[in-house]
């Protein structure tokens, strides 16, 4: 078989075309095809980078967020619990103030109890006392006694401080001309002479002297001087017990 150069020639030319031809119209259109994809790859891989970073961003955010809310979240829980620490000490000392007032009202309901108790057990005793005294005074009334409260008159009228002198002479608006003397008994003449000593004396006056006698006194004196009354006799003591007895009852 003889080798033909035009055949040659012509095989390569054609060959030559071939290329041009898939070069032109198949390669040139897959390499852009291969390019647009690759092009696509790379956005897509972009995309994908940033949709990673964002991922990694707001990753990053919501553990941040979690910290930050766990932070809270303790604050909140710490502060809560001072609330309350706060809270229980404030009733605790509430009821320990309460338990400390209500233990002061017993304590003084008791000391008030016991009190009263004391002062009706002290009113019992005056009483059974006034009474007693009463009864002996009553048992005792008779000349010998009214004696001894005369006794006691004049002594009281001697022991008159000054003052009170100057001011029972003084209280006189009209000298009263008259002292009446009444008594449970008829008094012997050294007891009225001693009376109306010592009354002229404390009063400074010079009056008649008027004796009466009332046997409701039982024994003892009373004495008028205008206004002013003297009562030392067993009836106004007596009086005075029965107005204590009733009072203290």
């Amino acid at each position: 078989m003889e080798l033909s150069w035009s055949t040659f020639v012509l095989e390569i030319i054609n060959f030559l075309v071939l290329v041009w031809i898939l070069k032109r119209f198949l390669y040139r259109p897959v390499l852009d095809i291969v390019d647009k994809r690759r092009q696509s790859i790379n956005d897509e891989l972009q995309q994908a980078r940033q949709q990673r970073d964002e991922a990694d961003r707001l990753k990053g955010e919501y553990e941040n967020r979690l910290a930050d809310w766990e932070q809270e979240r303790q604050q909140l829980r710490d502060k809560l619990a001072e609330e309350l620490d706060e809270e229980r000490s404030r009733q605790l000392t509430a009821l320990q103030e309460q338990l400390r007032s209500e233990q002061e009202k017993a304590a003084v309901s008791e000391q008030q109890r016991r009190a009263e108790t004391s002062r009706q057990t002290e009113l019992q005793a005056l009483q059974q006392a006034s009474g007693f005294a009463a009864r002996l005074l009553q048992e005792a009334s008779g000349p010998e006694l009214e004696t001894r409260l005369v006794e006691l008159v004049l002594r009281d009228l001697d022991a008159l401080p000054g003052d009170q002198l100057e001011s029972l002479q003084t209280q006189w608006g009209d000298p009263p001309a008259k002292i009446d003397i009444t008594s449970a008994f008829t008094l012997p003449a050294q007891q009225r002479q001693g009376l109306e000593t010592a009354l002229q004396r404390v009063t400074g006056l010079t009056p008649q002297f008027s004796y009466n006698k009332d046997d409701s006194l039982l024994a003892g004196l009373q004495i008028s001087i205008g206004a002013w009354v003297l009562n030392m006799n067993l009836r106004d003591e007596l009086k005075g017990f029965a107005e204590f007895a009733h009072v203290t009852h």
